[in-house]
C-alpha cells in the first residue's frame, strides 16, 4: 500500500445547529422592541417636556455640581483609601486597629446618616479650634463658616468612601508576590520607594475595575446630599424645576439621561485605563501581540504552522531548529 493511500481524506464536518439561540435573541429582541414602544409612545412621560428642559441652565449647573462632588470625593477617597490599605498592613498594631476600627465605622453605618450628622457638625462643634491637646488653643474658626455644605457633601462622600476603596486597595496590594517586596528590600530599596516603583503599578490591574465601579456609585450617591443639606447638585435641581413646573416625570427623566450620559462616558473611561494597567498580564490571550521573536518566525514562513514560545523560549507545537518535533 503506497504511502498516498494511507493519507486520510478530507473531513466534510457539518456546523452543529444552535436553534435555541436564534429562539432567545428573537424573544430578547421583542420584548426589547415592546419596552422601547412603550417608552416612547407613552404620553405620561411628556417626551417634549422632557427635551425641552434637558438643557436648562437650572439643570445644567447641577450637572457641574454632581461631577465636582463626584471627582472631589473620588480624590480624597483614594487617598485615604491607600493610607488606610498600608495602615492595615502595617507591623504596627496601633495602626491596624485605628484602620479596622475606622473601616468598621463607616462601612457599618448608612452614607445617609452620616451624611445627616457632617449637616449637623455646626451644631454639635459650633467652633473649631486648633492649639495644644487639652491645652491652650492657638486659633478658632467658627464651623459654619470652615465647613460648608458642599464640603460637607464632599468630606461625607469621601470618608464613607474611602472606607470601602480602603479594602479594594488592601486586596490589589496582597496580591503582588511578596517575593518581588523581598526582593527589593535586599536591593536596599526603602519601603516607599518599593510601594510606589514595584507594588502599586502591579496591584493597579486589580485595583482599577472595582474602583471604577465605585466611581459610578458614587456619582449616584451625590443625590443624596439633600440630607447636609446641599441644594445644587443634579438631582436636586431637577426636582425643583418639576415642582416649579408641576411636571415632576419629565424633570425624573431628564435627570436618569445625565446621570446614563455621565456613566457612559466613565464606562469607556474605565476600559481604557483597564487596559492600561492589563498591559503583560494577557500574553497568551486571544488579542495579545506575537512578541518580536514570535513576530520574526511567523514573517519567515519557514514553518508549516507557526510555534509559540512560553515563557522559558521553548517552541511549542511546529519544529525545532534541529528538525525534530
Amino acid at each position: 500500500m503506497s504511502d498516498h493511500d494511507q493519507v486520510p481524506g478530507r473531513i466534510h464536518a457539518v456546523p452543529v445547529r444552535h436553534p435555541g439561540r436564534w429562539v432567545s435573541a428573537v424573544i430578547v429582541l421583542v420584548l426589547a422592541a415592546m419596552a422601547v414602544h412603550g417608552l416612547v409612545t407613552n404620553d405620561k412621560f411628556q417626551w417634549p417636556t422632557v427635551w425641552k428642559y434637558l438643557f436648562n441652565e437650572q439643570v445644567v449647573r447641577g450637572v457641574g455640581w454632581t461631577l465636582w462632588l463626584t471627582v472631589a470625593s473620588m480624590v480624597i477617597a483614594i487617598v485615604l483609601a491607600i493610607l488606610l490599605a498600608i495602615m492595615r498592613r502595617s507591623d504596627n498594631p496601633v495602626m491596624r486597629s485605628v484602620s479596622w476600627v475606622y473601616i468598621w465605622v463607616f462601612r457599618g453605618t448608612p452614607v445617609y446618616t452620616q451624611l445627616v450628622f457632617w449637616g449637623l457638625l455646626s451644631v454639635l462643634y459650633p467652633k473649631i479650634s486648633l492649639g495644644v491637646p487639652f491645652g491652650p488653643e492657638w486659633v478658632s474658626f467658627t464651623t459654619t463658616d470652615l465647613v460648608t455644605a458642599s464640603r460637607a457633601a464632599i468630606l461625607g462622600l469621601a470618608l464613607n468612601e474611602a472606607a470601602y476603596l480602603a479594602e479594594i486597595v488592601r486586596a490589589g496590594l496582597q496580591s503582588v508576590d511578596a517575593g518581588q517586596d523581598e526582593a527589593a528590600r535586599a536591593l536596599g530599596m526603602k519601603g516607599s520607594v518599593i510601594l510606589r516603583r514595584i507594588v502599586l503599578p502591579q496591584a493597579m490591574r486589580v485595583i482599577v475595575p472595582p474602583t471604577g465601579n465605585e466611581t459610578i456609585s458614587m456619582l449616584k450617591t451625590t443625590s443624596l446630599v439633600l440630607a447636609v443639606p446641599f441644594t445644587l447638585d443634579l438631582n436636586y435641581a431637577t426636582s425643583a424645576v418639576g415642582t416649579r413646573i408641576f411636571q415632576p416625570i419629565p424633570l425624573l427623566v431628564v435627570a436618569a439621561i445625565w446621570y446614563l450620559a455621565i456613566t457612559s462616558i466613565l464606562m469607556v473611561g474605565q476600559f481604557y485605563v483597564e487596559r492600561y494597567y492589563g498591559r503583560g498580564f494577557d500574553a497568551h490571550g486571544k488579542n495579545a501581540k506575537p512578541g518580536g521573536k514570535q513576530a520574526a518566525i511567523n514573517a519567515a514562513g519557514t514553518t508549516p504552522e507557526a510555534p509559540t514560545f512560553d515563557d522559558m523560549g521553548r517552541p511549542q507545537g511546529g519544529t525545532t531548529p534541529g528538525g525534530t518535533a
